[in-house]
């Protein structure tokens, strides 16, 4: 039996930081998928166009993941769906109709939903007004939530709003702090690695107590604001199932399989324990 090789994988510049492959392969072997193989893809951004064509017609790819910082190059060469369009950014493309959407969303409310985090009605707010925000915020207006935006510029956060033409205000940290949140969503990279000794969430401001906090970073799996949260009466929720989940929606986008998500979830946690040693 010939097997014709299936090949799908990340494109962007550089990906060498990507831990999408150990997530993928692992999902191809539970699913006995030995055809399929999810590939490190580096395209520089001057040559993204040239890159998908590439791996369309001549990589036989039947799809890609989009990390940093082709998320919005990539658009103007796919066909973007409701959810690409309103995100402003594509994270996922299936070749063999060259769509473009943004499974960031669903990875972030499906791990919310699976960490029974109530969003109709909540009032949550989300520090950063950057893509994972615009995906975030999405989202949650879809939910039903109430949404406050806490960014440097707020100009930024109120052009998201503007944007998406949702119903949400904007906060200083010290209104939101104050606003009586439910829920609380960092969505900038403060406290990712190497630098794990940030936080977004000044020394000297008192942090909410017994608030819910989402921290989408996923390394480390403990960051210094989810201890915060935590020594605050909250509860700490880190960034590695929505990462896992947003994998998960473009599995099956290109396989048509339900994507063993546990075994991707254990994937991703060998795979950042092996880059701890």
């Amino acid at each position: 039996m010939v097997l014709t090789e299936k090949r799908v994988g990340v494109i962007g510049w550089p990906v060498t930081h990507s831990l999408s492959p150990a997530i993928h392969n692992a999902a191809f072997r539970e699913l006995g998928l030995i055809d399929w193989t999810y590939d490190l893809v580096p395209i520089p951004p001057d040559i993204v166009r040239q890159g998908l064509r590439e791996l369309r017609e001549e990589g036989g790819y039947i799809g890609v993941n989009v990390t940093v910082p082709l998320k919005q190059a990539v658009m103007p060469y796919v066909r973007p769906d409701e959810i690409a369009q309103a995100v402003g950014a594509v994270n996922t493309i299936t070749f063999r109709d060259l769509s473009g959407t943004n499974t960031d969303v669903a990875g972030f409310i499906g791990d919310l939903q699976a960490h029974n985090v109530s969003l109709k009605g909540a009032k949550i707010v989300l520090l950063g007004a950057g893509g994972a925000a615009r995906a975030a915020i999405y989202g949650l207006a879809q939910e039903g939530a109430h949404i406050a935006i806490s960014n440097r510029t707020t100009e930024k956060a109120q052009q998201i709003i503007n944007e998406l033409d949702i119903e949400a205000q904007t906060l200083t940290l010290k209104q939101a702090a104050e606003w009586g949140a439910e829920l609380i969503v960092n969505c900038t990279s403060v406290g990712m690695w190497p630098n794990v000794d940030g936080c977004p969430w000044p020394d000297e401001l008192p942090f909410p107590y017994g608030v819910t906090l989402y921290d989408m970073v996923y390394r480390p799996q403990v960051t210094r604001l989810m201890e915060l949260a935590e020594a605050n009466g909250g509860r700490a929720i880190g960034g590695a199932g929505m990462l896992v989940r947003q994998g998960a929606a473009a599995f099956t986008r290109w396989t048509g399989h339900d994507a063993p998500i546990d075994v991707m979830a254990a994937a991703l946690q060998d795979a950042l324990a092996a880059r701890e040693h």
